[in-house]
């Protein structure tokens, strides 16, 4: 398996103002210097980088920018990660818009996948058809990452929809696209990360690992928390996934990279563990 960490950490995970009255340009970011993220990632040992589409977005009108800073540093862009809320039947052509152009981009770059997520939870409180629109929305979300030539994985998370096993379960068996589990957003909406990477082994497509306090709730780097890694990784091997695995910390009080340094030693001795067994 290769190694690769999210660029979130550098600054977390903030929003384009823009997108308040204009869903088509509403984008994720990170709100730190993606130069920094990349040369750090790469520093302490990781193959592969992932990257918000609004952060990847920067580099659409200087695309050599982010192709010498990558290849300087050593490192792939293996993923792009972006999001919608797909419920809604008059923004939909909007967030689709947006999400085809996260695509290209993801493609421009050499990146193999695209990373959704999202299903948004009304204030009223959860329609029936929701579910349906979501899975529906999700199908046209693959079919636009294939015909970039990307594999598309759907992240489960908080505030959406979609946070429990049974939610989880309940969504599907209503889209073909990939399953990207994240181990903590997982176990934060009452499920088991390696159960539930058992129960969907054909559909993983991609793997975001971080670690999790649960009372209150806090992600953190690899082996600060209460996650069994050694279990999650089993059920990663049985599922025949024998690929990347995205480090995906959304904030942390201190150096980013020393986050990402601790993950990658927590990780390499696990897997070294793995093999010796």
């Amino acid at each position: 398996m290769r190694l690769g960490y999210h660029s979130i950490t550098w600054g977390g995970v903030v929003g384009d103002a823009t997108g308040v009255t204009s869903v088509k340009d509403l984008y994720y970011r990170a709100n730190g210097a993606m130069d920094q993220a990349v040369r750090d990632i790469a520093g302490c040992g990781y193959a592969g980088i992932e990257m918000f589409d609004g952060n990847v977005a920067s580099y659409a009108d200087r695309p050599d920018d982010l192709r010498e800073l990558l290849g300087t540093a050593g490192i792939e862009l293996v993923s792009v990660y972006t999001g919608a809320n797909f419920i809604y039947a008059d923004a939909l052509r909007d967030e689709l818009y947006r999400i085809e152009r996260a695509a290209e981009l993801a493609a421009t770059f050499g990146a193999q996948r695209l990373v959704v997520g999202g299903g948004a939870r009304r204030a009223a409180g959860v329609e029936p058809e929701d579910y349906n629109r979501l899975g529906e929305a999700l199908d046209r979300v693959t079919a636009i990452a294939e015909s970039n030539g990307l594999s598309a994985g759907y992240h489960p998370h908080l505030t959406t929809i979609v946070e429990s096993p049974d939610e989880l379960d309940r969504l599907m068996s209503r889209t073909r696209i990939g399953f990207c589990p994240d181990t903590a957003h997982l176990a934060a909406g009452g499920g088991d990360p390696a159960a539930l990477i058992r129960r969907y082994p054909d559909r993983i497509t991609h793997v975001h690992l971080k670690d999790l306090r649960p009372d209150p709730v806090e992600f953190l780097p690899l082996g600060a928390g209460v996650l069994d890694f050694a279990d999650i990784l089993r059920a990663v091997r049985e599922a025949r996934y024998d690929s990347w695995l995205i480090v995906e910390l959304d904030a942390y009080a201190g150096d980013p990279r020393e986050a990402a340094e601790t993950s990658k030693a927590y990780l390499d001795k696990l897997l070294d563990t793995e093999g010796q067994a």
